[in-house]
């Protein structure tokens, strides 16, 4: 996922020495954030015995049912809290400002807490299935189920921009993401624990963007358009098999009504508006190039200034 982070900043280089980068170019709710799961994991490094308490060990969740809530911001590794900080500040500098403030932190919260759930659930399965006590008393936690939701949201808002270097389009993140989790839990068995997380927080991050999120402009729950559609994280030839699959799952998930409800209201006030669908989706993507196109902007200027400043200083 480190990868993934990288791409939406290509002049990270060049920005993390200019200081009026360092100072206003991330969000003061991702520096915060940010903070938390540095401390979290500096808590943990010195006092192991609080990962007990912070983390998700499902045969002690019901006493301690806050690690639905605090395991999602608690890095156990020094590479897991790296990789989750940088992808924080820079995702979040593209997320953040599109979404706003309060429905960027609602997201977080709502994809870790659902995240944590599912992968309660998981657990307690594969015990049952299996009778192996270790997925009943192996700590889980981490910050990647939130880190894959927000590759989604990139997904959604800027679906065709080319990432720079590797030259994939940004639609196709989360589905690289996930199929390299899956390939590398065939080499080793710790980074199956991780895979619960990522695929629970793709999924429900994309439920939650998909159905649930409100936009003020428009009053509209979610993104109905066929480009966010569940088949579209698949190639071509795989969503004619995806699509009535991914409709059972929508009315075990949503319910029928909720989906006509959802589409009747969308009908409605699509009337007053250009475009529909279209329009819309037209839209928020123009926000996300325009806001990413802004911060390359930035970095770049910022690049080209301080090698002025290098040359005049020779």
């Amino acid at each position: 996922m480190s990868t993934s982070a990288i791409p939406l900043a290509p002049s990270s280089s060049s920005s993390a020495s200019s200081p009026g980068l360092l100072s206003g170019g991330f969000t003061r709710l991702c520096k915060g954030l940010a903070v938390v799961l540095v401390a979290a994991h500096i808590l943990v490094y010195f006092f192991p015995s609080s990962l007990t308490y912070l983390a998700l060990i499902p045969a002690r969740t019901i006493p301690f049912a806050w690690n639905l809530i605090t395991s999602g911001y608690v890095e156990q590794s020094v590479y897991g809290v790296v990789v989750s900080t940088i992808s924080l500040l820079f995702i979040g500098k593209l997320l953040e400002p599109i979404w706003g403030s309060r429905e960027f932190l609602k997201f977080i919260v709502m994809v870790n807490f659902l995240t944590s759930v599912c992968v309660f659930i998981i657990a307690i399965s594969l015990y049952y299935f299996s009778t192996k006590e270790n997925y009943l008393y192996t700590p889980l936690s981490g910050f990647h189920g939130v880190i894959s939701g927000f590759l989604v949201g990139v997904k959604q808002i800027i679906p065709d921009q080319e990432l720079p270097l590797i030259k994939i389009k940004s639609k196709w993140l989360p589905s690289i993401t996930l199929l390299v989790a899956i390939a590398i839990t065939f080499w080793t068995e710790e980074a199956a624990e991780y895979l619960p997380t990522i695929v629970s927080g793709t999924y429900l991050s994309w439920i939650y963007l998909r159905y649930w999120q409100r936009k003020p402009e428009t009053k509209i729950r979610g993104d109905p358009s066929e480009d966010f559609a569940f088949s579209s994280f698949f190639p071509g030839l795989l969503r004619p098999v995806i699509d009535p699959i991914a409709s059972i799952f929508h009315r075990m998930l949503c319910g029928r009504s909720d989906a006509s409800n959802n589409v009747q209201a969308y009908t409605q006030d699509s009337e007053s508006l250009p475009g529909s669908d279209s329009f819309e989706a037209a839209r928020r993507r123009e926000r996300g190039a325009r806001a990413l196109e802004e911060r390359l902007a930035a970095a770049r200027i910022a690049g080209e200034s301080q090698k002025r400043d290098a040359a005049e200083n020779v």
